[in-house]
């Protein structure tokens, strides 16, 4: 005797060896013997051989029909027997029983399975709306095949070209579309970004690069929504000064400016002003919640996405010509230019020039200064070389000082478009620790620092950078910044620029208005903003780095170099020379740190910015300066001299200095 029986879902046949009750010894037509479950035995049969039996009843299942089966089961529970003999007579026999059974259980959208051979049909509208999924996804089959031929064929398909953005950048796995072009990449055995890039995809890498940026950090776009101008106080008294600023000549955000005031008793009052976009807003305003949006402005190469609109950066800019709010830090320094007093205060105060790089770099540089009579005669020549003087007291002051150190340089990229649309770039070089750079660098320094210990004194909150073995981290604890040398440092001089420095100033205007300060002391709040500004900050400099690298590949075709030196940092990382270009170079030797190499390029990888090199030769290490001791990937300039290069329309070579 043989039964057929049901195990994990399947149906199979075997022998009888022997029985109980409640189990079963078989043996299968190979000859394995097992034992069973009395209970999942759905049929005995002794006249078919074991070996016919499951092709002949899956064979007869093939040829019943669904719909009427479906009919003539009625709207009841029942057992197959019943239906078997309802469908073929009185008496079915073994092979039909099982038969119907097979059919029964695998057509799951016509009959539900009740357990142990009972089952029930499917309401009816239960079962149109299977049938019409069915359908619809034979449809989908249908289309995934044909897409696949195309994108294998290296074709992109029609249908597909409206949802290349979201296929590219952010993809919706679920969707018809994104896996016919995983399947057509696996087949393929290609990445699905290499796939639809062989299909033309991406057109323009730069663009690419853009898109996925935007589409993950400006999802809604980089529009804003309307907002009230806060109205600054109207009784901000005047300072009394004239003040500069020192830019790049497509900075627009003019955060900072500077004044020198000589006393009488012979000491002299240098103010630093700071744009004050703080002043007279409310709680929870519209722009409040813009900068906790954006956290902070976007450069890269050409362009730049704003934290806050044009006309809020149009209103508080410290625009020449201008009487502007500002929050001011006044020290005071003796002849031997040494601090001897300090005050915060807010006030109004006449932007008088808003000096550029471009016209500043010719006269006040490395070689002018050293003169004995300074140099040729130029604007603000008096103010400039006091606050240089200034400047290498106060490095000196943190112990930062070194004549011969050598730096190297920074660099700014400019994008040219023609007529038709063609782009060019241009990447200028641009020493960096210039005067220019320090003088503003140095006393940015003394702001933040001064202003960092002011609110820590003060038990005021704020966010600070600190620095120790070598790692930055954003904190709301006043700690120290090794790698500038200060007992602590707050970022507060770049409030149209960064949410942190936005933030410090609405804590220092609280300060110096005797008011409660907009965040308290462990405010949930502040240590959110601080982690989103941290994280964001991070992620939109990681973005600035791959445009950089992106627009240097370009150059070197551009430029059509085929050759170029460059320096080993670490193992095949490199440094390349002229250009402010780090990348691994696969296959490169183990060399020395320090080595200088000279490289054949043989391919450029958009998609990867990276580069296929040959080594033609390396000479002798020579040693690395203290500055290029950390690993590049992962270094940190001191942030008031390392500013963001960007250049949107440049006048001549310069960097956008970001203080």
């Amino acid at each position: 005797m043989n039964v057929f029986y049901e195990e994990s879902g399947d149906f199979k046949v075997a022998a009888i060896m022997s029985e109980s009750d409640a189990n079963l010894q078989i043996e299968d037509a190979r000859g394995k013997r097992s034992k069973i479950k009395a209970v999942d035995v759905r049929l005995r049969f002794d006249k078919i051989a074991l070996a016919d039996f499951m092709p002949q009843a899956q064979a007869m299942a093939e040829q019943l029909d669904l719909d009427f089966l479906w009919e003539v089961a009625g709207t009841e529970e029942f057992g197959f027997l019943e239906l078997a003999r309802e469908y073929y007579s009185p008496n079915p026999t073994a092979l039909e029983q099982a038969a119907l059974v097979v059919r029964l259980h695998g057509a799951p959208m016509y009959f539900y399975r009740k357990g142990r051979g009972r089952y029930k049909a499917a309401p009816e509208d239960n079962l149109r709306a299977a049938k019409s999924g069915m359908e619809k996804k034979a449809r989908e089959a249908a289309l995934m095949a044909e897409w696949q031929r195309e994108l294998q064929a290296g074709t992109l398909p029609e249908a597909l070209k409206s949802h290349i953005r979201t296929l590219l950048h952010r993809p919706d796995k679920n969707t018809i579309e994104w896996k016919a072009v995983a399947a057509a990449a696996d087949a393929a055995q290609k990445s699905p970004l290499r796939l639809l890039a062989g299909c033309g995809a991406i057109p323009d890498v730069e663009t690419w690069l853009l898109d996925g940026f935007l589409s993950e950090y400006f999802p809604k776009g980089t529009g804003f929504p309307a907002m009230e101008l806060p109205a600054a106080p109207a009784d901000l008294p005047d300072a009394g000064v004239r003040a500069f600023s020192i830019d790049d000549a497509a900075t627009t955000e003019i955060d900072d400016a500077l004044s020198v005031t000589v006393l009488p008793d012979g000491n002299t009052r240098v103010g630093i002003h700071i744009a004050a976009p703080t002043l007279g807003m409310a709680a929870d305003a519209t722009m409040e919640q813009v900068v906790l949006a954006r956290l902070s402005t976007v450069y890269f190469p050409g362009d730049k996405i704003t934290m806050l609109p044009d006309a809020v950066v149009e209103s508080f800019t410290l625009a020449e010509g201008r009487d502007c709010p500002a929050v001011s830090l006044y020290v005071t320094v003796n002849p031997e230019l040494q601090v001897i007093a300090s005050e915060s205060r807010l006030d109004r105060v006449h932007i008088a020039a808003n000096l550029r790089h471009h016209d500043l770099d010719p006269v006040f540089n490395e070689e002018t200064v050293g003169l004995a009579d300074g140099g040729p005669d130029y604007p603000w020549k008096t103010e400039l070389m006091f606050l240089w003087r200034f400047a290498i007291a106060l490095e000196i002051g943190r112990g930062k000082h070194d004549p011969n150190r050598v730096e190297r340089p920074d660099y700014s990229f400019a994008i040219d478009r023609d007529e038709a649309g063609g782009k060019r770039v241009r990447i200028y070089p641009r020493k960096r620790g210039s005067p220019m750079d320090k003088l503003v660098a140095e006393l940015m320094i003394l702001c933040n620092s001064t202003w960092g210990k002011q609110l820590a004194d003060a038990r005021i909150p704020a966010i600070y950078r600190a620095q120790a073995m070598g790692r930055v981290r954003m904190t709301t604890q006043p700690s120290p910044h090794v790698g500038l040398g200060v007992a602590q440092y707050s970022w507060a001089s770049s409030p149209l620029r960064r949410a942190a420095d936005f933030i410090n100033q609405q804590q220092l205007v609280a300060m110096l208005q005797g008011t409660p300060p907009r965040y308290a002391p462990r405010d949930p709040m502040l240590f959110a903003a601080l982690r989103d500004f941290d994280q964001t900050y991070n992620a939109y400099a990681e973005f600035q780095g791959r445009m950089e690298r992106y627009w240097c590949l370009k150059w070197l075709e551009q430029e059509g170099v085929r050759e170029i030196g460059a320096t080993v940092i670490k193992e095949n990382l490199v440094r390349f020379d002229g250009l402010p270009l780090i990348l691994r170079i696969a296959g490169l030797p183990e060399l020395a740190r320090g080595t200088p190499v000279k490289l054949q390029l043989i391919s450029t990888d958009y998609l990867d910015l990276a580069l296929e090199c040959r080594l033609l030769e390396a000479g002798e290490p020579v040693a690395v300066v203290e500055e290029e001791e950390e690993v590049a990937e992962a270094a940190e300039v001191p942030e008031e001299l390392a500013e963001p290069a960007v250049a949107e329309t440049p006048v001549a070579p310069a960097t956008p200095a970001e203080e």
